[in-house]
């Protein structure tokens, strides 16, 4: 089926399966019509396109087939998997797409929707838990009930960073996003890196200058790096060579990436390489090859997940034998670096009136309220949004507003805004484990904080000192 062939592009044309033939070149003779299909129209195919451009993941995979090598199949995102065939070194290569398993899209599909609706309930019964247990401390002191205290504390934990790492999949996470110093971030991680590797796997660092300024989510882009490295070391069973590598790619035109100029990441590892059996479902949630070492699957389905609520991109290339290069593509961020906030002074005053809690969840409700008055503050309670609104307009004054955010009716954001018209100085704590609301908003820009459930009650009452912070420092000013 050479495109020099007789018939050869004939053949293609006609083949059911969505496939291209590309010239020794790598650009493309012959797109068939079920190639165009699979793609949807989303790029328009043209002969003597380079298949590199409309494929970038690819590009290494495309290459070594022009010399005559069988590369693995490429897992492109959005696409399909790609395998590329080898045609002989003056004819070219074949270019395959297969689609994703059928149901399998929408299975994942589902499991997203269904990480962000448990999750807010999940993390209420967690952060019950957590509530309980640190007032358990107030009533039952004692070493024996310290012990079963910590015990409860931290299954909660557990289960929280289990609900992260959902969300994280489902690209439902509410992030705090910073402007870094790409290589910068990566430098200090490195400092910690030797004794997760281990003394036999060697740590080389390639960082291309100048650097490049990426917006992130500090504490998930370490989540990111750290499980590549895991990875990485787990493939190598503790001996080898590490490589993290920075540098640049400017995207023209691509399936899964708006047009722009990116920064790169690579972490490759001169490990046995990934099997071409395993590789396309390397990303599926809950598929591990570890499974009796206490693997979830999760660990590149949340890498996946956050790198795409970043407006990035994944990609992976393994041959048996040629280790791993796990591949980021991130937006490359122009505006100036975000400094690390100084320390903050303790607020040189409480303002005078009650704490407005709002929670849709009474168990929750009556634990946070507790916490809060044992901390010295007067609660007023309220069960939603449209409820504390009424009590605002009937002339409540809260010092500040606590309310949960994803409520029937009226919801937490909703609430906050609404309470703003009445009140444009008030302080304003926004709880949550997941809301679809909160993920897409930008809180700080309109003055609101953040505090993620589940929380012990320690976060929530430096939280709740936390959105004091502003108004004390007006009325130091005042005075």
């Amino acid at each position: 089926m050479s495109p020099r062939l007789p018939g050869g592009e004939a053949v293609i044309a006609a083949w059911p399966q969505p496939a291209a033939l590309l010239d020794v070149a790598g650009r493309v003779v012959l797109a068939n019509a079920a190639l165009r299909g699979a793609l949807g129209g989303a790029v328009l195919i043209r002969t003597g396109d380079a298949a590199a451009r409309l494929f970038p993941a690819a590009e290494l995979a495309i290459q070594a087939a022009l010399r005559g090598e069988s590369p693995a199949p490429v897992a492109v995102e959005a696409v399909g998997l790609l395998r590329l065939v080898p045609l002989g070194g003056a004819d070219g290569a074949l270019l395959l797409l297969e689609s994703l398993a059928p149901g399998v899209g929408a299975r994942l599909e589902i499991l997203g929707r269904l990480a962000g609706g448990i999750a807010h309930d999940f993390n209420n019964l967690l952060s019950v838990v957590l509530g309980a247990a640190g007032a358990l401390r107030h009533v039952a002191p004692g070493a024996a009930a310290e012990r079963e205290i910590e015990a409860i504390e931290g299954a909660a934990q557990r289960g929280s960073a289990l609900v992260k790492q959902l969300l994280a999949f489902a690209r439902q996470q509410v992030m705090a996003p910073r402007v870094l110093d790409l290589n910068e971030s990566i430098r200090q991680l490195a400092v910690m890196l030797p004794r997760l590797l281990g003394a036999r796997i060697e740590l080389e660092l390639d960082l291309q200058e100048p650097p490049r300024r990426i917006r992130v989510d500090p504490s998930q882009w370490d989540q990111v790096l750290l499980n590549l490295v895991v990875n990485a070391r787990d493939a190598m069973k503790g001996v080898g060579k590490l490589r993290i590598s920075t540098g640049r790619r400017l995207v023209l035109d691509s399936l899964a990436l708006p047009a722009g100029r990116y920064a790169m990441v690579e972490v490759t590892d001169n490990g046995p390489g990934i099997p071409p059996e395993v590789l396309p479902r390397i990303f599926e949630p809950f598929f591990t090859t570890k499974l009796d070492q206490g693997g979830t699957g999760l660990g590149l389905a949340t890498v996946q997940g956050i790198i795409g609520q970043l407006g990035g991109q994944m990609e992976v290339e393994s041959q048996p034998g040629q280790g791993s290069t796990f591949r980021i593509l991130l937006p490359r961020h122009d505006g100036p670096l975000d400094l690390p906030e100084p320390p903050r002074p303790a607020p040189v005053a409480v303002p005078v009136g009650p704490i407005l809690l709002v929670d849709d969840e009474p168990s929750l409700l009556r634990v946070a309220n507790l916490c809060l008055t044992q901390a010295g503050f007067e609660v007023v309670q309220a069960l939603d949004g449209e409820e504390a609104l009424e009590q605002l307009e009937a002339g409540l004054r809260p010092c500040l507003i606590a309310s949960d955010v994803a409520m029937p009716g009226m919801d937490g954001l909703a609430l906050a805004r609404a309470a703003r018209k009445l009140l444009p100085d008030i302080p304003i704590l926004l709880l949550s484990g997941y809301a679809a609301a909160v993920v897409d908003s930008d809180l700080p820009a309109e003055g609101f904080r953040f505090l993620a459930k589940p929380y012990t009650p320690d976060a929530l009452r430096m939280a709740v000192a936390g959105a004091f912070l502003p108004l004390a420092a007006h009325l130091k000013k005042e005075h």
